[in-house]
């Protein structure tokens, strides 16, 4: 009996210990530019974004499926750290992501801060 209470403790307190606000980020996010979508979802205990549409013709070495965001936690209300991959290059940059109003902000740093990329995001009804 004490190992039944014991795991109904242990379920209960880690569905409480999912990431902060992970909701408000989750689902389809288009790109400003209109190029992309992004399917931002958990994986593990983090938050993963993957490309779930490309705007057909666009040139990019991109697909459909990549993941682009990763290890995405919680990093204050309404933002996240973790790792974004640029796909032309495979590079992989420190990432930030926030959401104000109806805009998600991507931003990735590599070289200690010194290369910055940010793009904006509007959610896909």
């Amino acid at each position: 009996m004490k190992i039944v209470r014991l795991r109904v403790a242990l379920t209960a307190f880690l569905l409480t210990t999912s990431p902060c606000l992970a909701d408000d980020v989750l689902g389809t996010w288009s790109r400003d530019n209109g190029a992309v979508h992004v399917k931002f979802d958990t994986c593990g205990d983090a938050i993963c974004g993957n490309i779930a549409w490309l705007k057909p013709g666009a040139d990019t070495k991109a697909k459909v499926g990549q993941r682009l965001f990763f290890d995405m936690r919680p990093d204050g209300t309404n933002s996240w750290t973790g790792k974004a991959v640029n796909p032309d290059n495979g590079s992989i940059y420190s990432g930030k992501m926030f959401i104000e109003g109806s805009t998600l902000s991507t931003s990735g740093c590599i070289i200690g801060g010194l290369i910055c990329k940010s793009a904006n995001w509007r959610r896909v009804p």
